[in-house]
């Protein structure tokens, strides 16, 4: 059965990707995004010419404008809603455009779905930011990289909510919105705690995006900064594994709704950022990348692993692309598409 999607932030990285997996298999999409993002416009080009003008729909509309979005949202059989502002930094810069587009905007998402005669599914991009700095959890230094103590599994979702800077706050307060529009009203939401996600049509930038960030980096000569000792540790996903997430989270939704999942790389796809990253890229590239060093930078976790055991019990969803083979198959596309950057 074809179903209606309309992707908020259809226009971004993990956006573009999961529309055209969507309209291969036949269904029918809406993007709804404001194309501010510098990469908007190159994927919206790249959908086009291989779809054709009239396969999908394009709404130019941002989520803080509540009668668009509800008008775009009223045939919708699922809001999958990825739109928002992703850098911490910039939300401490300006922290109220930060609210309008992630509390503000999940809000209007949650309101139209609701408004909606559809009882559409609605899928929510959260952040392991939500759980802030986890300073009370033990961690352990090794020779390349830090580690916890005592989370072999990584952090589960029962870890405490800790809203730290105002992008933590923003997307906290979306995903807690959503869940509980799933409890309060009916809906068939679910929240989707995101690790850090990396591959093609990502034109990641130092503050965001630091895997696909570094491989652009490398290749076309930008400068690289390495923050504190480079041993952060991060689960790394690759997109079409998160994409995965989210057809398995639709498709079992009676299971899914009002649930959350962590959704990430889990221990088995952990890199350190720099001290086991850089090598790997360095071989990859057959050469030496300088990079320079600055001081921690404040909020900066040592480690971030998510435990997601739940999604693979619940959804039925495991990770299938490792982690040299995500960077391989990243670096391929970015050396594809140097005329891009």
């Amino acid at each position: 059965m074809t179903r209606n999607y309309l992707i908020t932030g259809g226009a971004g990285f993990i956006g573009s990707n999961y529309v055209e997996r969507l309209l291969r298999r036949g269904e029918n999409v809406t993007i709804y995004d404001n194309l501010s993002r510098a990469g908007a416009p190159l994927n919206i080009g790249w959908l086009r010419d291989t779809f054709g003008e009239e396969r999908f729909q394009l709404v130019a509309g941002d989520v803080a404008d509540a009668v668009m979005l509800q008008e775009s949202a009223r045939e919708a059989d699922v809001i999958v809603h990825l739109a928002g502002q992703v850098a911490v930094t910039t939300s401490v810069t300006d922290p109220r455009e930060d609210f309008e587009a992630n509390a503000l905007g999940t809000f209007n998402v949650v309101e139209a779905a609701r408004a909606s005669r559809r009882n559409p599914v609605v899928i929510y991009s959260s952040t392991n930011k939500v759980y802030g700095g986890m300073e009370d959890v033990a961690v352990r230094e090794q020779d390349t990289r830090w580690e916890y103590s005592d989370l072999p599994s990584g952090v589960p979702e029962s870890q405490p909510l800790d809203f730290h800077s105002p992008y933590g706050c923003s997307k906290g307060s979306g995903d807690q919105y959503v869940r509980d529009y799933a409890r309060i009203y009916g809906l068939r939401t679910v929240v989707l705690r995101q690790s850090c996600i990396y591959g093609p049509r990502q034109f990641g930038i130092e503050d965001q995006g630091w895997a696909a960030w570094m491989v652009i980096a490398a290749v076309t000569g930008r400068p690289i900064t390495i923050y504190g000792d480079g041993k952060q540790i991060r689960d790394i996903l690759y997109v079409s594994d998160l994409l995965d997430a989210y057809d398995a989270a639709v498709d079992r939704i009676e299971a899914a709704a009002g649930q959350v999942y962590n959704i990430g790389g889990g221990p088995e796809n952990t890199m350190s950022i720099w001290a086991e990253f850089g090598p790997m890229l360095e071989a990859l590239l057959g050469k030496e990348i300088p990079v320079r060093r600055d001081t921690w930078r404040p909020g900066d976790q040592k480690v971030f692993v998510a435990d997601i055991r739940k999604a693979g019990n619940e959804l039925g969803w495991q990770p299938k692309v490792g982690v040299k083979e995500g960077v391989e198959k990243l670096l391929r596309w970015v050396n594809e598409n140097r005329d891009l950057f």
